[in-house]
């Protein structure tokens, strides 16, 4: 017996999957004690995608503003590169 998905069920899974995908990212983003720090991260070392780059470990240049990570909350403005 084939077990093929119906496009409706495969529509469902598919929602399914980026949902969690989504809820992943929202759990991290709501630690406690960690805050989203832009400006200070290594080349392929960001936690996003930005409108240069698509996604988690991406980002092509050293220090791009619109590159973030997570970091422990107070030590975003201690560092130099985020001022």
């Amino acid at each position: 017996m084939s077990k093929k998905l119906s496009p409706a069920n495969a529509a469902l899974a598919s929602i399914i999957a980026l949902s969690t995908s989504v809820l992943s990212t929202d759990t991290l983003a709501a630690k406690e004690g960690m805050e989203k720090c832009a400006g200070i991260v290594k080349a392929g070392k960001n936690d996003c995608g930005t409108s240069t780059s698509s996604c988690a470990g991406t980002s092509k240049q050293d220090n791009d503003p619109e590159a973030w990570i997570y970091v422990p909350v107070g030590m975003c403005e201690k560092s130099p590169a985020a001022r």
